[in-house]
Formats: structure tokens, sequence, C-alpha cells
């Protein structure tokens, strides 16, 4: 089978039929904006080669500039809209995982092309021609192999539509059980450190006790000190005084009973 054959089986399996049940099958509308995508790409590459070449040349561009935004802003409202249908499609499952990888590729692709025209129409990226060149021209698309004609992988080689919807279904299956073991180690994690909160709050409180403890035995400690330096003051006044008590009585005697 040809490329353009191949080509067309792709861009016809997430296709629709047409009314009245004729088998002519509907083009997918995510190609169908994809395409016009690129081709906004490409003129607005060339429209900064046009617009600079006439800047070389000493020519004023207000016409071109104003062009060149506007079709900017049509490049950005493309790629949101192809960031919403594909999410769309992935979401309710209209495509394969295998399909969304491969036009998550094709998005990626066109959004590093939108960063790289706007640097160039700024004059802050790359010259224009490297910029053309690598946008999906003509001659690129006869000489480029087609991004959607990549090499089957061997998983899903060989098998039907319902035979890998199977196997996806059995993917997710086991990443939902994953998921479960998951939330089950969250949950005893998290029960854990409400326990380790719960002994920590015991601690505190076991902590804030004995300092009470201590500052009282602190305090009592300081009052039976002042009170041994009181009885201390108390027994030397009572020294002092028995002193001069026995020294009045001796001289008492003496006058009393003077010696020869």
């Amino acid at each position: 089978m040809s490329h353009a054959g191949r080509r067309s089986q792709l861009l016809g399996a997430g296709s629709v039929p047409a009314a009245g049940g004729d088998c002519t099958m509907a083009p997918d509308p995510w190609f169908t904006t994809y395409d016009s995508t690129c081709q906004i790409a490409q003129e607005i590459a060339e429209k900064i080669q046009q617009r600079n070449q006439c800047e070389r040349r000493g020519e004023k561009t207000p016409k071109l500039t104003l062009t060149i935004r506007t079709l900017l802003k049509n490049l950005k409202a493309k790629i949101d809209i192809l960031k919403d249908l594909l999410l769309r499609a992935v979401s309710t499952r209209q495509i394969t995982q295998l399909e969304g990888d491969r036009r998550q590729n094709l998005l990626d692709d066109l959004v590093t092309r939108e960063r790289l025209l706007l640097a160039s129409f700024k004059n802050e990226g790359a010259e224009p021609d490297l910029i053309r060149s690598s946008l999906m021209s003509e001659e690129a698309k006869r000489g480029a192999p087609n991004p959607w004609l990549c090499e089957e992988p061997e998983e899903t080689r060989g098998l039907g539509f319902d035979e890998i919807r199977q196997q996806q279904q059995k993917i997710i299956q086991e990443q939902d059980a994953g998921l479960d073991a998951l939330s089950s180690i969250i949950s005893r994690q998290k029960q854990m450190g409400q326990e380790i909160g719960n002994e920590l709050d015991e601690q505190n409180e076991i902590i804030d006790d004995l300092a009470n403890l201590v500052e009282n035995t602190d305090e009592k400690l300081r009052t039976e000190a002042r009170r041994v330096t009181l009885l201390d003051k108390k027994s030397t006044s009572c020294g002092m005084i028995m002193v001069i008590l026995l020294l009045l009585v001796a001289i008492v005697v003496v006058a009393v009973y003077p010696t020869n």
C-alpha cells in the first residue's frame, strides 16, 4: 500500500459516516484543524521572510507587520482548539492512548514552531530562512517522512481494534490497582503521622508538668534558704549577747570580791 493510502486510512480512523447512511467517511476534525494550522504557520514564515527582505531594502512594512500579527493570533487560537479537541478525545476514549501520543507529538511540534515564529517576528530568534526551512513546505512534505507512518510497536502489532481496547483496559485496571495500593500506603502513613502527633502532644504535656514541678521546687528551696540565713543571723546575735553577759558578770564579781 502506498504512503498516501496508509495516510488516508489513518485520517479516516476517527471519522464518522456521512448523513444519509453514505459510506463516505467524514475526515477527523482534529486532522482538518491540524492541516489548516500548519498552513497558517507556513504562511507566517513566508510573510516574515518577505517583511525582512523589504526592511533590508529600506522599505516600510506596516501592512505586512499587521498581517503577521493577525496570523500569529490565528495560529495560537488554532493550537488552543487542537489542545481542546485532543483532551476531549483522550478523556472520552474516542482514540487509543497510542493515537493520543502521536497527536500530542504533532501538537508539541506546532507549539515549538509557534515560539520560533514569534521570536523571528520580534527579531529575537533564528533567521527567517531557518524558520521557513523547519516548516512544512511542499518540498519538505514530499521529502520528509510522514510522522503518522511510524513503525507500530510490538505490543499492538497484529492486534485488532477490540484486542487493543482490551489491552488498554487491562493496563488501566493495573494502573487502578497501583493507585489503590498507593492510596492505602498514604492512608497508613497519615494514620502513623496522627499517632506520632498525639504522642508528641502527650510528651509536651509531661514536659510542661515537669517544668511546673521544677519551678515550684526551686521556689521552696529559695524560701528555705532565706529561713536558714535568718536563723544564722539570730544565732550570731544570741552568741554576742551571751558573751556580753559573761563579761558583765565577771566585772561584778571582781567588784564585789576584790582580790587581795
